[in-house]
């Protein structure tokens, strides 16, 4: 009898609690259509209902996580270049600078490519209309349109005293989720995994066929340095294509019970044996994790890199009315292991409405398939860490101010071709000449150590002291005032490096970038080494390794 009590005491409370949620969900309802009929009748200016209602919800939604939003009708067309990395257009990637947008990239063996446009072509004119004063993303609708639509662009070309106009035909552009796959000097397999949309499995199977079993290759580096991640079954298909079938890949645990799910490789792999090294990175998120963490845990790869990004939360997208979505977190991925890599606490918020990592108390420890300490609390921890890439103040300055772009472009017309892109090097005196080309450009930076002088001298003025170290100081300043040439020659060889890389994407586009990165990238260098080495790759898969 005391027990039935209890029963039936937990359905009384939960009828009531949910009772309670209808009720105010009601409530409110009708408090915010009560608010936005009033403001849309009286307030002293007209008012967009539309956008008043879409900052509503975008503001409550930022409440929650960020990932979770709304899609309206008109950014279906986006969202659906995400899920499916399909969108119809030209095939390139254009960049804002000051008032131009310029072609930046154009995508090799679609529209732009074929039909002529070039990287650095400043776009003038989109089907007779001029395009002056439009930004970035203007242009961008300007250019998508339904595939096998005509589009003519007009643009202003280095070399050329008229704009050179061109005809173009729009095409379903299909963003390859493996952009480039090739072989390194040291017979190694790379792998470049840029995304999870549709097909992504399939390209990673077609990728290491071909160089498993027809190129031979030693080792594979699968790189998923910076790759945000995208669908959940795609993941799963890819580590697939390394462990047999019926492997638990991961699980998905969530509020809706009914919806927790289990995730296995369905299909007989592609390669058990040969050995891997995953390329990760503070960028590599959500799906990368994913496959990063799940061939670890199944102690099937090394992993390689920095600590990722720590998004162990899943996605659901539901349908609105009017053609609009919502994309609401709805669970949280839990791999083979049984550690959930999310690092930010969203459900318990700190008094000022912040969220905080998951704090080492709570940091659990768990077992690999073959007893490997791994633990939980916040991302993928490489076998083997490397440092994060950094670059000095005048590097990104050169970057940002388009200086190496410019000259690459130069460079391009007078130099038809450059052989081939893995061995590409500029000479020493191509660098004095870039030297002397930069000196006539307008572009400035300032150093860390500046910056670190700049904060002392503040600091002091605050308290008083700065009189006393004045002359002190302005010798100093002197001294570390930076000179633009002094600075290209202290970073000459990670300058080479950007501009080789620039140059080389003129003649072979982004897999040349690519390719160029095989004899410098220090992770793949790692990797290679690990590779070549089955000690080293043996004592990295237990965590021993000592450079």
């Amino acid at each position: 009898m005391y027990i039935l009590a209890v029963i039936v005491g937990i359905g009384l409370f939960s009828f009531k609690s949910a009772n309670d949620n209808f009720f105010e969900l009601s409530r409110n309802l009708d408090i915010f259509t009560t608010v936005l009929r009033e403001l849309t009748v009286y307030y002293v200016d007209p008012t967009d209902p539309k956008l008043l209602v879409e900052e509503c919800i975008n503001s409550m939604l930022e409440s929650l996580d960020p990932y979770t939003q709304y899609i309206p009708e008109d950014d279906a067309e986006d969202y659906r270049f995400i899920t499916t990395g399909q969108y119809g257009g030209i095939g390139a990637l254009i960049g804002q600078r000051g008032d131009d947008v310029i072609i930046t990239d154009p995508y090799e063996g679609f529209p732009a490519q074929k039909f002529g446009l070039q990287a650095g072509d400043i776009i003038r004119s989109i089907d007779d209309k001029l395009v002056k004063g439009k930004k970035y993303d203007e242009i961008s609708k300007m250019l998508k349109g339904q595939p096998n639509t005509p589009i003519s662009i007009k643009v202003e070309r280095k070399g050329s005293a008229e704009w050179v106009g061109l005809k173009l035909v729009r095409e379903e552009i299909t963003i390859k989720n493996v952009p480039f796959y090739g072989v390194t000097d040291d017979q190694m397999g790379y792998i470049r995994l840029g995304s999870f949309t549709d097909n992504a499995g399939q390209e990673m199977k077609h990728a290491v066929e071909d160089l498993v079993n027809k190129q031979k290759v030693k080792g594979l580096i699968l790189d998923l340095r910076g790759n945000p991640g995208g669908l959940l079954n795609e993941a799963v298909n890819i580590v697939n294509v390394f462990v047999d079938k019926g492997q638990e890949v991961v699980s998905t645990k969530g509020k809706v019970k009914e919806w927790d799910k289990v995730y296995r490789s369905l299909n007989p792999s592609v390669d058990t044996k040969t050995p891997l090294v995953v390329l990760v990175s503070s960028g590599s998120a959500s799906a990368a994790e994913i496959v990063s963490g799940a061939l670890q845990d199944l102690d099937r790869a090394v992993i390689i890199g920095q600590r990722t990004f720590g998004k162990g939360l899943v996605q659901t997208t539901r349908p609105l009315s009017y053609n609009s979505q919502l994309k609401i977190t709805t669970a949280k991925y839990y791999i083979p292991s049984g550690r959930c890599i999310q690092a930010l606490d969203y459900t318990h918020r700190n008094p000022d409405g912040s969220v905080g990592k998951v704090p080492d108390s709570l940091i659990s420890e768990f077992k690999t398939k073959l007893g490997r300490k791994v633990f939980d609390g916040g991302g993928i921890t490489p076998d083997f860490s490397t440092e994060a890439p950094t670059i000095s103040s005048i590097s990104r300055s050169l970057i940002n101010n388009y200086i190496l772009f410019d000259y690459a472009t130069e460079f391009k017309l007078s130099h038809p071709t450059i052989g081939n892109a893995k061995n590409f090097a500029i000479s020493e005196e191509e660098f004095e000449k870039f030297i002397q080309w930069q000196s006539s450009k307008e572009y400035d930076y300032t150093t860390e150590s500046e910056i670190m002088l700049k904060e002392l001298k503040e600091k002091a003025e605050k308290e008083k002291y700065f009189e006393h170290i004045k002359a002190e100081y302005e010798s100093v300043e002197k001294v570390l005032a930076h000179d633009k040439v002094t600075d290209l020659r202290l970073n000459k060889e990670e300058v080479k490096l950007l501009l080789e890389n620039e140059i080389v994407s003129r003649y072979f586009y982004q897999n040349g970038r690519i390719e160029a990165s095989f004899n410098d990238d220090p992770d793949i260098l790692s990797a290679i080494k690990a590779l070549k080495a089955p000690q080293v790759y043996q004592s990295m898969l237990n965590r021993s390794y000592k450079p």
